[in-house]
């Protein structure tokens, strides 16, 4: 038997494409049969081809539901093992000293949008409030976009230095070389083998 679903464990992140297909599969015809592979292959094949502007509104779908997800991760505590009586397996713990991840355009714009939603609709929740900067996201300007893509390049040669430079400071751990015995008990065994006949020869004799 599998084992058995956590009920309360956070609904997992959807992907951009996984939104482009769900849009997909809603406008089509409720009485229409699908036939899964041919409609998987058309979805890939039109994704394949969709610009970035068209995919815009799925990738900032994503973005929020990520949002969410980590939210909703930070508070999720694994129900206990009946056997051990231990919580389930967690995520590895974060070296307090590792490099602060970079942030992507979407989210460095949260960040400077974030405090203005939140005063003048205090009352709103993380996830209306993150429903609604992935809709102030899809209307932002070109040239405005342009900046936080920038910001965003400049973050992630930031994190990809500090983290080579981590790495390096930390000591490496080697592996020590596992002792091969089994030629040597071959041999020990032939060695074995040949001083017994050489007994019974002398036996013989």
């Amino acid at each position: 038997m599998g084992k058995k679903k956590d009920a309360n464990r956070p609904r997992g992140r959807m992907s951009a494409y996984a939104y482009f297909v769900q849009d997909s599969r809603t406008r089509m015809n409720p009485n229409q049969q699908v036939v899964f592979t041919v409609f998987s292959k058309e979805c890939a094949e039109r994704w394949k081809n969709m610009g970035d502007v068209d995919k815009r509104p799925f990738n900032d779908k994503s973005a929020a539901d990520k949002i969410r997800y980590d939210r909703e991760m930070s508070t999720y505590v694994p129900p206990k093992d009946k056997k051990t009586g231990k919580g389930g397996r967690r995520r590895a713990k974060k070296d307090p000293d590792a490099p602060k991840r970079n942030l992507s355009a979407f989210f460095l714009f949260s960040r400077d949008e974030r405090g203005a939603i939140k005063k003048v609709h205090p009352e709103w929740s993380v996830g209306k409030i993150a429903q609604q900067l992935a809709a102030q996201w899809r209307q932002v300007t070109q040239p405005e976009r342009a900046k936080y893509d920038a910001e965003a390049a400049q973050e992630k040669e930031r994190y990809l230095r500090e983290m080579a430079a981590f790495k390096a400071s930390k000591p490496k751990v080697v592996k020590k070389p596992q002792r091969k015995e089994s030629s040597s008990s071959s041999s020990s065994d032939d060695s074995s083998s040949d001083d017994s006949s050489s007994d019974s020869d002398s036996d013989e004799e």
